[in-house]
């Protein structure tokens, strides 16, 4: 009897050591940030996998005989025939309001040297965006500052916004103006303890940038104050793929976690060009078969459920919103390249720069005939919509007239006319760099200008002039500048004192 007793206990006891070995293999090969595991059989796709040493993995290709997983950190240390675990879990990254200010990588740590990150809540890296019916339409603006852009392409809370054009054409300006801009509002609320303003809250997401770039962009936002509302993620050109690969991903689930609480965040991806390159990468050393341009099969679904987790959810799953500014990178002004088409068909409009534009000095250099916003006018206050309705027709009819004028016709009166404003509202669209102009004022200029007021101020003093005004509206005429923020619409009322208050400025401008 004792006999079959242990041999029963032998089989049982085998069973439990073949189930314990299921979960642990072998590495088979490592090199470039991936490892081939044997033995491996109960592993799940973006399973996390324990390689010792406080190094772990990412389960990405699973086959027949091996799996396939990117090595998270420092892969140098892991060797053939080492044992691996796996763990039950998918890759999670810190999140919260104590990721403010900071600097992390694209596993959340730390890289700017204040110490540990105050969070004690975490969200998986790969989400499944909010459904339609969790969904709300956008309809509050994300003020840029930015007069071309919140005049003629808004942008709404909740909206996917893509910023596209070649190399130096101040892409990443406007995200970082944006950021500074709404940092500015966020501080104005605080100090006069305005409860009922939604927080803008800024995440910056930098792939595959050279360092010293990051560190200049990280200081703008310190020297303007916006520290304190945003979260920088970083991965840099000389981090390995992998990260590269991660970081807007951990980027989206911290700016989840605002919106899920209620709150509102921007996200800007710098750039997913970048990023296309470092998946194509880590697919091309992983042996997964490549496609157009030797990008794998796969990399339109990478952008797109990256940017699918953008949204402005209803008020019964937590009336938050996540705005994204995705950038892309063209190639000498070739927007129907592969992943360029990609992301615009993504997207709910683009702002493209031209590099033409932006040698002849006007900057933003922001081409009127191809950016548009998909959420229009629904994304700007009333104010807005009143004095901007016209401009972008009219900016657009000035760009084909003065081509057309090239050829030195003689053009009748009305042509000449359309032509001078053109040429002035192309003027006042000039903005310096990390110089966000509030909306009120905005209202104000494009009131001005569209109401014939700087029509006999000569084209290469429109600027000064507009400087000018800027200064007097907000030193002198500080409460009505109040007011049109407040109201947020032009009355009849608004409308005789901005008359009254430019007319006297021009009396006293020479």
């Amino acid at each position: 009897m004792s006999t079959i007793l242990q041999e029963i206990e032998a089989q049982i006891s085998g069973v439990k050591t073949t189930v314990a070995k299921q979960n642990v293999g072998t590495v088979r090969e490592i090199g470039d940030g991936v490892a081939k595991i044997e033995g491996l059989t109960d592993v799940m796709l973006n399973e996390m996998i324990d390689f010792g040493n406080g190094v772990t993995g990412l389960a990405l290709n699973l086959e027949e005989t091996e799996v396939g997983a990117i090595i998270l950190g420092d892969y140098t240390g892991v060797k053939e025939g080492q044992e691996v675990k796996t763990t039950g879990k998918l890759l999670q990254v810190p999140v919260g309001k104590g990721l403010l200010g900071r600097v992390v990588n694209a596993l959340g740590q730390p890289v700017d040297g204040k110490g540990p990150v105050k969070s004690d809540v975490t969200y998986p890296v790969e989400k499944i965006a909010p459904g339609i019916i969790k969904r709300k339409s956008v309809s509050q603006p994300v003020q840029t500052g930015i007069m071309p852009i919140d005049a003629m392409i808004p942008i709404g809370r909740g909206q996917r916004e893509l910023i596209i054009g070649d190399r130096s054409t101040g892409k990443t300006t406007i995200g970082v103006d944006a950021m500074i801009n709404q940092a500015r509002i966020n501080r104005a609320a605080d100090a006069a303890g305005d409860k009922d303003y939604r927080r803008l809250y800024s995440i910056y997401v930098a792939v595959g940038q050279k360092q010293s770039n990051i560190a200049r962009v990280v200081s703008v936002l310190e020297e303007a104050g916006a520290m304190p509302y945003t979260i920088v993620v970083t991965a840099s050109a000389s981090d390995s793929a992998t990260n590269q690969y991660l970081a807007p991903f951990a980027g989206a689930a911290m700016g989840e976690w605002f919106m899920d609480n209620g709150m509102d965040a921007l996200i800007i991806y710098d750039d997913l060009s970048k990023h296309a390159t470092a998946y194509r990468q880590v697919s091309l050393v992983l042996k997964r078969p490549s496609g157009r341009e030797a990008y794998p099969g796969d990399v339109f679904y990478l952008h797109s459920r990256l940017l699918e987790r953008s949204a402005r959810t209803n008020e019964k799953y937590g009336n938050g919103s996540l705005t994204a500014l995705p950038i892309i990178e063209t190639q000498l002004g070739d927007v129907s390249a592969y992943i360029p088409t990609n992301v615009i068909s993504i997207t709910d409009g683009q702002i493209y720069l031209e590099t033409d534009l932006f040698y002849q000095g006007v900057r933003p250099a922001i081409s009127v005939g191809l950016s548009v916003s998909r959420v229009g006018s629904a994304a700007q206050i009333k104010a807005m919509k009143q004095v901007a309705g016209r401009v972008k027709l009219e900016l657009a009819q000035f760009r084909e007239l003065a081509a057309f004028a090239q050829f030195g016709s003689d053009l009748d009166a009305k042509t000449q006319a359309q032509i001078e404003r053109g040429k002035r509202i192309v003027e006042i669209f000039k903005q310096p760099q990390y110089n966000p102009i509030p909306v009120e004022v905005q209202v104000a200029v494009l009131w001005a200008a569209q109401n014939s007021h700087f029509d006999d101020v000569p084209v290469d003093k429109i600027k000064d002039a507009q400087t000018k005004l800027t200064d007097y509206l907000t030193n002198r005429k500080a409460d009505l500048m109040g007011k049109i923020a407040k109201e947020k619409a032009l009355n009849d009322g608004l409308i005789a004192e901005l008359k009254a208050a430019v007319t006297e400025f021009k009396q006293t401008y020479k």
